[in-house]
């Protein structure tokens, strides 16, 4: 593996101050001012890099991809044999393995853990297939990924596989063609929301007496959180009775409350959890990502994703508590003696599958919204993509005069 230091980048160790910044390791590479046309923060244009990357853009007026970005095809899926250690199953990282092993890629680039803290993130290249193993399982906080894309065509590994979240996916795709890499193969995972290892180490805190123990945690898309430790235990958590209220306002940064990627539509398969109802979710977005997914063979089990329930309802509830909470985390205003119930009824009654995914897509879009009209409203008119306003309209969020 490559080490994330030393880098041949004077912006290594201090890379300039960036507004709206998640360290998607642009700005800690020799020529930091590529940030300025390559950050989804500052001016994305969806449109022209999914025309680049898919062929096409997305169909704003019919189906799914007003929602999720353009796609070709898309499951519930899990492996059949799933590897120690990974998140779900391990798809993105046997996804990258076949790559490797097949000879399609020179390195994958990718996320491990701190030598020191299992839930830091640390970017790194790999070209020995045993090392995946390592790369396996969530990780919270941010780390400069792209920083390793440049090094690692100078040493000769101009083919990649990369597996990234939506913020590191757009730069990527943005200044891939100017970066010397010859083949590009993109794994995408859906954001959930980032904030720094540091205040993950917190929230965790508050959920267990013995947070050092915890080796694994998950949003699932049955509300609830689930948590493993090192002792073989396994605990649940409905998303009701997390004790968010205990959380400092701004636990999630602005960068994260005003996401317009959430599905990482510029990747060219993306694995992720929102519609998965158990098993993830998996989006093949171009002839790249059915490529990616034919590697794994029988190996993969695929089924039609579901939907039930209906999300008008949670979305207008979310939208009220945003406004309420005023750029503070958008709590339920519901006493404890109901939290119970609530927190019985909605992986029953609530948004299932695609459907949930759906919600928690007009969720953010609400969100994006609401904390950049109250923080950076001239931003807005810049930061806000066409398919957003699209989503937040039925819900009366309508742009105002500069806005759009």
């Amino acid at each position: 593996m490559i080490p994330i230091r030393p880098l041949p980048s004077p912006n290594a160790e201090n890379p300039p101050h960036r507004d709206l910044c998640t360290d998607c390791g642009i700005s800690r590479t020799p020529d930091a001012s590529r940030c300025g046309r390559a950050c989804q923060f500052i001016r994305p244009n969806y449109p022209k890099l999914e025309q680049q990357v898919h062929g096409r853009a997305r169909d704003t007026k019919s189906g799914d991809e007003a929602f999720f970005g353009p796609y070709l095809s898309m499951f519930q899926a899990g492996l059949k044999q799933p590897s120690a250690g990974a998140q779900w199953t391990g798809i993105t990282t046997k996804i990258a393995e076949k790559l490797l092993v097949s000879g399609k890629v020179d390195a994958v680039l990718t996320m491990t853990a701190d030598p020191n803290d299992r839930w830091r993130p640390v970017p790194t290249l790999v070209t020995n297939v045993d090392d995946l193993a390592a790369c396996r399982g969530m990780r919270m906080g941010y780390a400069p990924l792209l920083s390793l894309v440049e090094p690692a065509i100078a040493v000769g590994l101009k083919r990649l596989a990369i597996i990234g979240i939506p913020c590191q996916v757009y730069a990527l795709r943005a200044l891939q063609d100017e970066m010397g890499i010859e083949q590009l193969y993109v794994i995408g995972t859906p954001c959930s929301d980032n904030t720094t290892t540091e205040r993950f180490h917190e929230f965790l805190a508050l959920l267990c007496e013995q947070p050092e123990t915890c080796t694994y945690l998950e949003f699932r898309a049955d509300y609830h959180v689930e948590m493993r430790f090192q002792n073989g235990e396994i605990k649940t958590i409905p998303f009701l009775k997390l004790p968010l209220s205990q959380l400092p306002r701004d636990f999630f940064p602005l960068t994260c409350q005003t996401c317009v990627d959430y599905t990482n539509v510029l990747a060219d398969i993306t694995v992720g959890y929102m519609a998965g109802r158990g098993e993830q979710w998996l989006l093949v977005r171009n002839a790249r990502g059915q490529e990616m997914l034919d590697l794994l063979g029988e190996e993969i089990s695929l089924k039609t994703p579901s939907s039930a329930g209906n999300r008008a309802g949670p979305v207008k509830g979310f939208l009220k508590n945003t406004e309420r909470a005023a750029g503070g985390l958008p709590l339920r205003a519901m006493p404890d003696w109901a939290r119970p119930i609530a927190a019985y009824l909605m992986p029953r009654i609530g948004p299932r599958g695609l459907e949930f995914a759906r919600a928690r897509l007009e969720m953010k879009a609400v969100e994006t919204v609401l904390h950049l009209r109250r923080v950076k409203p001239r931003r807005m008119r810049h930061m806000i993509p066409d398919h957003v306003w699209r989503l937040v309209e039925s819900y009366g969020l309508k742009p105002e005069e500069g806005e759009r």
